[in-house]
């Protein structure tokens, strides 16, 4: 993409997700509750391990990709065709911040009014769109400057200068991996290992096991190739977020009315509203399945496994987090309509 492309895919994608990001940040302010905690309404007392579990392993391959990432592209055209850029923009458009979308009343539920984590949130689309500036200016300019794209600011680093400009440098780098990587990549992932097993992890185990098994994901590999990146890592996992989040939105807004019952969220009791059926809403299970199934063929295809399949199932799979969205949403309302 041409520099003006990629702010434009970045700002747009924070545009489109501050609504679903307000919407699911609700329940975290006015009732004070994690994503983990919210899961159980949809899900099932014992169901919401499965969402909270897939979404925990997306935070932790994130933990390892940022902390790996440099920046990417001001004086360098775009490579794209008209019909290229937007099959990228898609699939480009999902994977900013559909993680933290999900998992966003993890931090919403310390903000004391509704107004402020709107305010808060719309604020930082801003922010987002001006520090994508800054990456795509600094590390196009590298370009200019030493001939080839330096996107790693490390190895940027190197190049550029002495001894008290690598240390602020350093300084500035730490400084954004604990303020923002930590912070929205770690969070979650150790909610959800609290949720999992109150008894064998504490928050700040569940942080050190966290930033353990983000090496597990190798993000220097999916990093080798916009290929492995976007469209097996990015694509890939939108899939499943997009069914888990429609699914909590449909179940919190449709089904109960933004009501829920704070003593029932917190009981395993087979009397308790959020029991179901040993713990799990086969509405929800069966919702995620449905929104899943239809990516998998173009997934397969995307990581060899399956030789190439219609052209249905690759637009489906290109458009993963909107397909499965809309599809486990709808049906999960009508299910939960019929057995709720």
């Amino acid at each position: 993409m041409a520099w003006w492309q990629g702010i434009d895919t970045v700002v747009a994608a924070n545009i489109i997700l501050l609504v679903p990001l307000v919407l699911t940040g609700h329940p975290g302010t006015k009732y004070g509750i994690s994503f983990p905690v919210l899961a159980r309404s949809s899900f099932g007392i014992r169901g919401a391990h499965v969402p909270t579990s897939l979404s925990a392993l997306v935070g932790c391959g994130w933990y390892g990709i940022e902390s790996w990432i440099g920046g990417h592209m001001l004086t360098i055209s775009s490579r794209l065709s008209t019909s290229e850029f937007w099959s990228l923009f898609f699939p480009s458009l999902t994977a900013n911040w559909a993680t933290i979308a999900l998992n966003i009343p993890d931090f919403t539920r310390f903000a004391k009014t509704q107004k402020d984590q709107i305010i808060g949130q719309a604020c930082l689309r801003i922010f987002m769109g001006a520090f994508t500036f800054v990456g795509l200016a600094v590390t196009s300019s590298t370009q200019v400057i030493f001939g080839h794209v330096i996107s790693n600011p490390i190895q940027l680093l190197g190049q550029i200068g002495g001894f008290t400009t690598i240390v602020l440098a350093i300084l500035g780098i730490s400084l954004a991996t604990m303020t923002t990587n930590i912070a929205a990549n770690v969070v979650p992932p150790a909610n959800a290992l609290v949720n999992l097993s109150p008894s064998n992890f504490t928050f700040r185990r569940g942080a050190v096991f966290t930033a353990l098994l983000c090496i597990a994901f190798q993000p220097w590999r999916l990093l080798k190739s916009s290929e492995s990146f976007i469209y097996t890592w990015l694509v890939g996992y939108s899939a499943l977020l997009g069914s888990i989040f429609s699914i909590v939105l449909a179940d919190y807004y449709l089904i109960r009315q933004a009501k829920l019952s704070l003593e029932d969220l917190y009981s395993s009791s087979p009397d308790g509203a959020y029991y179901y059926s040993g713990g799990f809403n086969l509405a929800a299970m069966v919702a995620l399945v449905i929104g899943i199934l239809p990516v998998i063929p173009g997934f397969l295809q995307k990581v060899g496994i399956l030789s190439p399949v219609s052209d249905a199932f690759v637009v489906i799979y290109n458009n993963a987090w909107f397909f499965s969205f809309f599809s486990a949403g709808l049906l999960y309302w009508i299910l939960a309509s019929l057995t709720i």
